[in-house]
């Protein structure tokens, strides 16, 4: 077998492997993606669906809050990761409100007004 044959050969049983180990997630799309956006489209209706979101809420806030402090120096760090868990406590304990049915407890975390415009528009002069 000739130098390029082999080549040939390896290279055909290469490309066959990777299409192999790469299988049907190529043809067809990741559904959990689909599933969790359809899950978002639907308001929560229960105290333990609103509980759920809600503590999903507040540990992702933490841990935004978390990541903006550690850009900061030592000495605003502190206070900043300070607050930071100060307000993540507040946001389980709201959590732990709606989950027990308090009729006040509101979402976690409203801030801004309602969206007015989900397109930008640039003004573009001459």
């Amino acid at each position: 077998m000739s130098i390029t044959n082999r080549f040939f050969f390896r290279s055909l049983s290469v490309a066959v492997l990777g299409a192999a180990l790469a299988g049907p997630g190529l043809a067809a799309p990741h559904r959990g993606g689909e599933a969790s956006l359809a899950r978002g489209a639907v308001p929560d209706t229960t105290p333990q669906q609103r509980y759920q979101t809600a503590i999903r809420e507040a540990g992702g806030g933490l841990k935004i809050s978390l990541q903006e402090c550690r850009a900061l120096h030592a000495p605003q760090r502190k206070e900043c990761e300070s607050q930071a868990r100060a307000r993540y406590q507040a946001d389980m304990a709201k959590a732990q409100a709606i989950l027990r049915g308090d009729p006040h407890a509101g979402p976690v975390n409203v801030v801004g007004g309602p969206i007015r415009s989900t397109e930008t528009v640039y003004q573009v002069k001459p």
